[in-house]
């Protein structure tokens, strides 16, 4: 490919939106071009990654044994209706309705849709187990659309869903699509760690996320050494730590004005953190009820496991308004789970402190020497956000903490769907007995986004080479001169055909040229400057900066040998 001929739209500096290394580098290099929050275009070289990207999942899907199809995006209401999800998912569901008043939505996700066609297309056991995928746009109506293609309204995703004949078969079917996940994500270079993960709105009984790991990651996981236990914090658990008892001693109730927050309170009580418990009041529109949840005063709720203990949905679940809480006889700030006339959930932790703090649901006053059991009760779950420090679940050590953006996911959904949805087969008895299904996910578009957030410096994009949009640029300092333009064309035929190759030909400043290749992040750079006419070309490595003056046939050696070995 020639230069003059590519749509080029690098940009000197990013749009402000872009906040990210990754989102502010791939507008900048012209691989993507936004259209509205949350809605972005390809262009040619962003194109080519993700094609590139795509090619490297299918070869791993199929060599699985899994089958490639496509659906459409747009699904029939009648078909969420039957899962039970049209009024369950959330407003992430993009709904519309069609001149005749049919009403549909595009699809965010495709249970329902692999679930229909099998149950209309497969009918008895011989065809089980079956693995089908595809590649397909997918649309969220996010609230907050940010960082590029990390958190879009429109995105690119593999899905796929297997069907199986009982729990054997979904566990072997797992098994091999983790360890097709695992090649996938070692192909394409990413530095990444399998943790165990909720459900969410997908459902099922069991869930592994693949995190690429990033200091910008939206999610947070934590991990032991010790064992490998590993999980996003909205399902990570601890090793509860069973404190020593104390001797209860009377309650009693102390005027604390103005301290509202469990660092003002302990400052002035005196206490430590640790010896305070915090109440949130949350509105729980799912189920239309207030509820109040209590953590130890250093902790902070974690919403997602507070949304499996009520049965309930993240999107639908809120803090309470000051009027909400007045309406429980409470004070802002002061909230307290004695006497409160809602439900009330109470972390386990809570349950082993002894003669601790909590708000009197009075305006400047809280409880001390208050003792679970005595002074209040609920139901006792785990509520709390598991941090660096917690101790393992498995093995009891001290377990870390790190950042990591989604790639994946896998799920155990078992017949969550092909039950109430009736996709059967026949049994040896001759009944109809529900497919036991799983489904996995990678987001495309997210992980090439993922990918610059890994290679990148402070020149650009540091594609590795099965990615790259072109493995190599010929780049002559004038081409306009003789001997320049004839090396720079034999380098550029030497290499047409067995690699990506691009030849600059545009009559632009050298610096301006190296600038732009770099930032777009090609691998590999020949230069063709003052001893062309001795087929010298200084040579270029993007990923080490490395530069050396070598004959035109060594350059050309060295990037065709990198392009065979992938």
């Amino acid at each position: 490919m020639k230069a003059s001929k590519m749509l080029i739209a690098t940009l000197k500096e990013a749009p402000q939106e872009a906040k990210i290394d990754s989102h502010i580098l791939l507008l900048r290099a012209g691989m993507i071009k936004a259209q509205v929050a949350g809605v972005y275009q390809f262009l040619p070289l962003g194109l080519r990654v993700l094609h590139k990207i795509e090619n490297i999942i299918r070869e791993e899907m199929d060599a699985s044994g899994a089958v490639e199809i496509l659906c459409s995006a747009l699904q029939p209401k009648e078909l969420w209706e039957e899962s039970g999800r049209w009024s369950k998912y959330g407003p992430e569901l993009m709904r519309l309705t069609d001149r005749h008043e049919r009403e549909f939505c595009l699809g965010p996700t495709h249970e329902e849709v692999f679930t229909t066609l099998v149950r209309d297309l497969v009918k008895s056991s011989k065809n089980l187990p079956l693995n089908i995928y595809q590649i397909q746009t997918k649309y969220r109506d996010e609230r907050r659309p940010r960082f590029g293609l990390m958190r879009g309204r429109e995105f690119l995703m593999k899905d796929a869903y297997t069907f199986d004949k009982d729990e054997e078969g979904l566990n072997a079917s797992y098994q091999n699509m983790y360890d097709t996940y695992s090649r996938i994500f070692t192909r394409l270079g990413l530095h990444y760690q399998v943790v165990l993960a909720d459900t969410g709105n997908i459902g099922g009984n069991g869930s592994h996320q693949f995190m690429a790991l990033s200091d910008i990651g939206e999610s947070e996981i934590v991990y032991c050494d010790a064992c490998g236990y590993a999980a996003d914090v909205e399902k990570a658990t601890a090793k509860l730590v069973k404190e020593p008892k104390e001797d209860a001693l009377p309650l009693e109730k102390v005027h604390t004005p103005n301290q509202r927050t469990i660092e003002e309170i302990s400052s002035f009580l005196g206490v430590d953190a640790k010896k305070t418990a915090k109440t949130l009041i949350y509105h729980d529109y799912v189920n239309e009820k207030l509820v109040a949840v209590v953590v130890r005063g250093d902790r902070e709720v974690n919403e997602i496991k507070l949304v499996n203990a009520l049965n309930s949905n993240e999107n639908y679940l809120e803090l309470a308004s000051d009027a909400e809480i007045e309406s429980l006889k409470s004070v802002h700030g002061f909230v307290g789970p004695k006497d409160l006339p809602c439900e009330v959930y109470v972390d386990e932790e809570v349950t082993e402190l002894s003669n601790f703090v909590i708000g009197a649901n009075e305006k400047d006053y809280h409880y001390k020497n208050v003792n679970y059991g005595r002074d209040f009760t609920g139901k006792v779950c785990d509520l709390r956000k598991n941090v660096a420090g917690d101790l393992c679940p498995v093995c009891g050590k001290p377990m870390g903490q790190e950042r990591g953006i989604e790639v994946g996911q896998i799920f155990k959904l078992q017949t969550k769907y092909s039950e109430p949805m009736n996709c059967v087969y026949v049994n040896e008895e001759g009944k109809n007995v529900p497919m036991v299904m799983g489904c996995y996910g990678i987001g495309v578009s997210r992980t090439l986004q993922s990918i610059v957030e890994q290679y990148h410096d402070e020149f650009g994009i540091k594609w590795p080479l099965n990615v790259a949009p072109y493995h190599a640029v010929i780049v002559p300092i004038n081409f306009n001169d003789a001997d320049q333009q004839a090396l720079s064309l034999k380098a550029y035929e030497a290499l047409c055909g067995k690699s990506e190759v691009i030849l600059d030909d545009r009559n632009a400043k050298p610096g301006f040229k190296f600038k732009d290749w770099e930032l777009m992040g090609i691998p590999y750079m020949i230069i063709c400057g003052k001893r062309s006419n001795e087929g010298i070309v200084e040579f270029k490595n993007r990923e080490t900066l490395e530069k050396q003056e070598l004959p035109l046939e060594e350059a050309v050696k060295i990037i065709l040998k990198a392009v065979q070995e992938i």
